[in-house]
């Protein structure tokens, strides 16, 4: 079985219009031929089943051709972030062994970079009708080559996607998804959800990530559903093209919803079409959700993933109970539970390790077995991040493992503290981390980032926290910064805070 075969339900039902970038359509026939150009295409250059090929460009709808095309082969997709450093990208060449690179114009000088030191790398396709030193046309290739495919047949443990961890802590590690697992998590996100079958949907967050595998392989189970495309996150084209298209679902991250409420002339735009408001990918403040459904009178369905059970694992019923601050409940497929330290399982209300099992999980890290075996342990995988189920079997997360600051040898949740700095009427983002102290081991630092138009000074935040936190949870510093340090999808990077 080929994750490939899930466009075939959207092929089945005569043509229409799945794709939409830029004010051009593109319909489900015309992207599943371009599809299987490129894969002949690939196939002349010498790419066999096995071979990895790296995407690393900015949304459009050549992102998606070129996944199922490299599919289609029983290639390897290796989904790239574009704006990671030269450092990083040359590490993920080298690491992956890819032969190919596909990417856009404005990304050639990093790539060329990274391939003079990676010598694994054969061709760079680039999206381009033009000619263009060093690297083969994509325009050009896919006028040359047949239209006529077929879907190489792959065992259900074929990895399809090597997707490389946001290297929040290290060098990042290839997660290993395979073709039932890519498959099995898109049937159970619809089984699920109960999305429509012509569903309008929102792709802002990056195509060239676990998201894009995820929404792309849903989004083809539904035979009439549409996807709108945007290049990148921009609120004034997001509430524009909502208006124009009639967006049934839009999903983002925190700081996305963040900037939506700032955006003082939403009212100009007709929003009323959107049933589902989905988050994920980094903690959403309790305030935040409470301030949009003020605004825009829409519940967000806060759910959470990780690239290593292919991101999609628990969420809140989208037309159900939404319990704020949680991350919902586990997809159907998914088992969850909470572990203590000896990897016993705890009760409702006791917090401990949130622990996954299920086809969904990676078959492993790529060429790291040792540092497979530390998060896989009798068929559980380890995620590192800290919560509770309640009685209803709703999760809650309260910290990442590797982020809990201790302060005099008590274990103290950054979470806990960061809803607080949410509530000032100033703060629009906030971070808390440890940092060395003489006396306690570890001291908390917070870092906070305001709302346009607003004024606030550290005394003033640190005033504000007094009375809602005990003394010794208050932070002994707080920095205001002009923006945080994030991955592409607006995780903020603590790492780099530590830097500080």
């Amino acid at each position: 079985m080929n994750v490939a075969e899930l466009a075939l339900t959207s092929l089945s039902d005569g043509e229409h219009v799945s794709i939409i970038f830029e004010g051009k359509e593109y319909s489900n026939y015309q992207m599943d031929r371009a599809a299987r150009k490129l894969g002949n295409a690939l196939k002349k250059l010498g790419v066999k089943k096995g071979d990895r090929v790296i995407l690393q460009m900015p949304n459009s709808p050549e992102v998606i051709q070129s996944f199922q095309a490299i599919w289609k082969i029983g290639a390897i997709v290796v989904p790239i972030n574009y704006q990671i450093g030269a450092q990083e990208t040359e590490y993920i060449y080298k690491d992956s062994g890819a032969k190919i690179v596909i990417t856009a114009q404005e990304y050639m000088d990093k790539v060329r970079q990274a391939k003079l030191n990676s010598s694994n790398i054969e061709n760079i396709i680039v999206i381009s009708n033009d000619k263009i030193k060093d690297a083969l046309s994509y325009g050009w290739l896919m006028e040359d080559a047949s239209e006529t495919l077929e879907i190489l047949e792959t065992a259900d443990d074929d990895i399809a996607a090597l997707v490389y961890t946001s290297g929040t802590t290290g060098n990042p590690k290839g997660v290993m998804q395979t073709h039932h697992a890519l498959y099995y998590t898109a049937k159970k996100v619809q089984e699920t959800s109960h999305y429509s079958m012509d569903a309008v949907n929102m792709a802002m967050l990056p195509l060239c990530h676990s998201y894009g595998i995820g929404a792309m392989n849903s989004t083809n189970l539904r035979t009439h559903g549409k996807t709108v495309i945007l290049r990148q996150f921009n609120v004034e084209q997001l509430f524009s093209s909502i208006e124009k298209y009639k967006v049934t679902s839009v999903a983002a991250v925190p700081t996305m919803y963040i900037y939506m409420l700032n955006y003082s002339d939403y009212k100009k735009y007709d929003l009323s079409s959107v049933k589902h408001y989905i988050c994920g990918s980094a903690p959403l403040s309790v305030d935040t959700w409470k301030q949009f459904k003020e605004k825009f009178g829409g519940e967000i369905a806060e759910g959470w993933g990780l690239t290593e059970a292919c991101a999609n694992n628990s969420v809140n019923p989208v037309d159900g109970l939404k319990k704020v601050g949680s991350i919902g409940k586990p997809m159907i497929g998914m088992k969850m539970k909470i572990f203590d330290d000896k990897e016993k399982e705890l009760p409702p209300g006791k917090e401990g390790e949130i622990v996954l099992r299920g086809p969904m999980v990676m078959k492993g890290y790529w060429n790291q077995p040792e540092a497979t075996a530390e998060v896989i342990r009798e068929g559980w995988l380890h995620t590192g991040d800290i919560g509770y189920v309640d009685e209803d079997g709703y999760y809650f997360i309260t910290d990442r493992k590797k982020d809990i600051i201790i302060k005099g040898g008590e274990n103290i949740s950054p979470r806990a503290i960061e809803e607080i700095l949410y509530s000032h009427p100033c703060v629009a983002e906030a971070a808390c981390i440890g940092v060395p102290d003489p006396v306690y081991g570890e001291d908390i630092k917070a870092f906070v980032v305001l709302k346009p138009d607003r004024k606030a000074d550290s005394s003033e935040i640190t005033n504000y926290c007094e009375g809602k936190l005990k003394k010794f949870f208050m932070p002994k510093e707080v920095v205001i910064l002009r923006e945080m340090p994030k991955t592409l999808v607006g995780k903020i990077l603590k790492k780099e805070l530590r830097k500080m």
